[in-house]
């Protein structure tokens, strides 16, 4: 059915449609629409046999997830940014456990300074934690995602991250298709934990385990991973069927075939980046893009395989590796490993900025005629960054960073100078 809807709320009515048992919620934006929209769905009795927990910190969202995953329900609960990095321990530790619990991060930079708006660089903090990570492009994918992980989830007994841009997917409204119960009910079948605690057969989780054995236990959960990659496949072909649309590929090739640029990103940048490549191609330009879905696993052989015949790749990402440059960039780079061409790292739309056409087409030009450095900043103000620069090599005292450039660029702080 078709529906007009924030992107929230298209989020939470496919995870009611997975018929969640435990949906454990402490707020923080831009996810708080999921979990308010999932409370009163589940107050009103729309969203039954569920039991809504509010939790006094991300920490705990996570902990009660741990212990209802581990009963034998099925886990739901929502974060990001800070919220995200709160619950950290607790999230390596439903990776190592496996269990099977879907989350959702509503992507939103990390501080300090504070910023609410969006980047990748929350999820991509948990990117070594075992967590499978799939990155949406747009709303309705975002919606599909969430049915397709809870039965990847299930199926391997491990944690899924669905991750959707903050605000400029949580908070759009487009239109979605919304499946009907039917629909979901056929393709995520009823949940049968592979381990659960049950007073009746008395087990343990969680065993100390020393060097004896502990690489062992680390392996499995790479080949779980590796695992993934066979299945996530498989079950976007079953969802094709199922629902009349492709979603949750490993990736989605846009214009690639005999493209001699190829640039890969995640999320919702591809919408734009997509509309760049059209207008470039009515031009003459040989170009093609690459959304990367599945991050984590990452799906190297299929990216290599993909810009092989291309002359030159270009990382976009929201997202920076201080001291280093691009994080999907170093996958990518992996994944190209003894192949003859130029690669180039772009880091653009930190904490929100804008990512504009204007700007695509400038960098993707300059990226043809092979004049990028190795790591670029796009849309960076060289001048505020060359200031601050002066002024730490000049006096002593210089101050904070943050509240000197918001000066330099005019944005009043608190002192008010």
């Amino acid at each position: 059915m078709l529906k007009q809807i924030e992107g929230s709320h298209a989020v939470a009515e496919a995870v009611s449609l997975c018929r969640p048992e435990v949906i454990c919620a402490y707020p923080i934006s831009p996810q708080t629409h999921i979990v308010e929209a999932l409370g009163e769905m589940v107050k009103s009795g729309e969203l039954d046999r569920c039991e809504f927990i509010n939790v006094e910190s991300e920490f705990a969202a996570m902990s009660v997830a741990i212990g209802a995953s581990a009963a034998g329900a099925r886990t739901y609960t929502a974060t990001a940014s800070q919220g995200l990095l709160f619950m950290a321990e607790a999230v390596y530790n439903a990776a190592g456990l496996g269990l099977p619990i879907v989350m959702t991060d509503a992507n939103r930079a990390i501080g300090a300074p504070i910023n609410i708006w969006n980047d990748h660089s929350d999820a991509l903090s948990m990117r070594d934690s075992g967590w499978i990570q799939l990155f949406a492009e747009t709303n309705q994918e975002a919606l599909d995602l969430h049915i397709l992980a809870f039965r990847l989830a299930e199926e391997l007994s491990l944690p899924v991250m669905v991750c959707m841009d903050g605000f400029i997917l949580t908070h759009a409204y487009e239109r979605v298709d919304m499946p009907t119960q039917q629909q979901v009910d056929r393709f995520l079948p009823p949940y049968e934990p592979r381990q659960v605690l049950d007073p009746r057969e008395p087990v343990s989780i969680g065993a100390m385990v020393g060097p004896e054995a502990f690489s062992e236990v680390r392996y499995l959960a790479h080949a779980k991973q590796l695992q993934a990659l066979e299945r996530i496949p498989v079950l976007a072909g079953e969802f094709s069927t199922i629902f009349g649309r492709e979603s949750g590929r490993l990736v989605h090739r846009y214009r690639t075939e005999d493209a001699e640029t190829v640039v890969i990103a995640m999320g919702s940048v591809m919408g734009t980046i997509k509309d760049v490549v059209d207008e470039m191609r009515a031009s003459g330009v040989s170009i093609g893009a690459l959304g990367i879905c599945s991050y984590r696993p990452a799906p190297l052989a299929v990216i290599r395989e993909t810009v092989k015949g291309a002359r030159r790749v270009v990382v976009l990402e929201k997202s920076l590796a201080v001291g280093l440059g691009g994080i999907l960039a170093t996958d990518v780079r992996m994944a190209l490993s003894g192949l003859h061409l130029h690669g180039y790292t772009v880091i653009a739309g930190l904490g929100g900025r804008p990512i504009l056409k204007s700007s695509l087409h400038a960098l993707f030009e300059r990226a043809g005629r092979d004049e990028l450095e190795h790591v670029t900043f796009l849309d960076l103000n060289w001048d505020v960054v060359n200031r601050v620069l002066e002024r730490e090599r000049t006096t002593r005292r210089s101050g904070s960073i943050a509240e000197n450039v918001l000066r330099d660029v005019g944005v009043p702080t608190a002192s008010g100078v």
